[in-house]
């Protein structure tokens, strides 16, 4: 015999549907998103939390390092609680694209306002930001004229004068990416020879110490990435003020393919249970006003070329910037890094 059913009181049947689309409605779910961010606090929560104002959605924001975020991604899988990846360097966002950890994103907004050789062809990753790699050099001991790209640095002249970071530093072998772009393998392997052999120590320490050391006069000329330079001229330290005023900034490549940048990005990840509300914040990082308070903030360029950089920046001067599109600097980090070991390059 077939038990009888018991029917469920109504008034308790329409609590329970109640409930239920209360846990399936898309406004619920969207009012709270996870962002891991390899960002410094301070050059990104205000942005995030002008867009919860203006939204309604909170955000939550975990920090850390670039390569940090990408393994835990990829650690977490399908569970991870992130919505957003904000991280720096085309190599890291080529990285996570490739690891699974980003899905495509379509917006016309974003493709109208990043330039196609600023993010990803597919749709994965989009730059925020500019960066350009330069040259720092001793404002007393060496003549600009002297100055020209960055193949002159393997010049005998320079020979034990530059200051650069390892090769492990994602900046450096995206620099050495872009010259087996736009050089080849060959040309790439020579230039990387002579440009070991003017080290002026090992290499060692971030863009802020090869600064300190060119105006400590451990070396002439030094590589870093130009917002460094920025952030010690403001900084409130004041022997990285002092380091900072000693030295003068100079754009590599000028007469030829132009300085080498990179961005700052971001994409919707892989586990993203909101990806629809993640858009919106991407898009909200990309409009004009976002961009303005990069270029008054964070010492970068904006991605759009009709926002003015900062007064600091400004007084530096314009320059040509190299083309490429920046997905170059991941699909050849690999052949990059070899190629540095294959010069000695620790």
């Amino acid at each position: 015999m077939f038990a009888r059913c018991r029917r469920t009181p109504r008034p308790l049947v329409s609590r329970l549907i109640a409930l239920a689309l209360f846990i399936a409605s898309p406004a619920t779910l969207g009012d709270e998103l996870n962002v891991y961010s390899a960002r410094q606090e301070a050059l990104i929560k205000p942005l995030l939390d002008q867009f919860s104002q203006e939204n309604g959605i909170k955000v939550n924001l975990v920090t850390g390092k670039g390569d940090a975020l990408l393994t835990r991604l990829q650690s977490e899988g399908r569970n991870s609680p992130a919505d957003v990846l904000i991280t720096t360097d085309a190599g890291r966002l080529y990285r996570a694209q490739q690891a699974g950890v980003l899905q495509t994103i379509q917006s016309e907004f974003l493709q109208q306002k990043i330039p196609a050789h600023l993010r990803s062809e597919q749709g994965y990753w989009y730059g925020l930001s500019v960066r350009a790699r330069a040259f720092v050099y001793a404002s007393d001991r060496v003549n600009p004229a002297e100055l020209s790209s960055y193949n002159d640095l393997a010049d005998s002249k320079w020979k034990r004068r530059i200051c650069i970071r390892s090769s492990s530093n994602i900046y450096n072998q995206s620099l050495v990416a872009s010259m087996l772009a736009n050089v080849g393998e060959q040309h790439t392997d020579t230039w990387l020879q002579g440009l070991v052999a003017n080290f002026a120590r090992p290499p060692q320490g971030g863009d802020r110490d090869q600064i300190k050391a060119v105006a400590a006069g451990q070396c002439d000329i030094a590589v870093v990435n130009s917002y460094y330079f920025g952030a010690m001229l403001q900084s409130s330290d004041e022997a990285e003020r002092d380091a900072a005023t000693r030295v003068s900034i100079f754009w590599p490549d000028q007469d030829d393919r132009g300085t080498h940048i990179n961005v700052s990005g971001t994409g919707v990840t892989a586990s993203a249970g909101n990806p629809q509300q993640a858009r919106a914040l991407i898009e909200f990082l990309a409009r004009d006003e976002s961009q303005r308070w990069y270029a008054q903030t964070n010492n970068e360029y904006p991605v759009h070329a009709d926002i003015p950089s900062s007064e600091l920046l400004q007084s530096w001067g314009d320059f040509k910037t190299d083309p490429l599109n920046v997905t170059e600097l991941g699909k050849r980090n690999a052949a990059a890094v070899m190629a540095m070991d294959r010069a000695g390059w620790k």
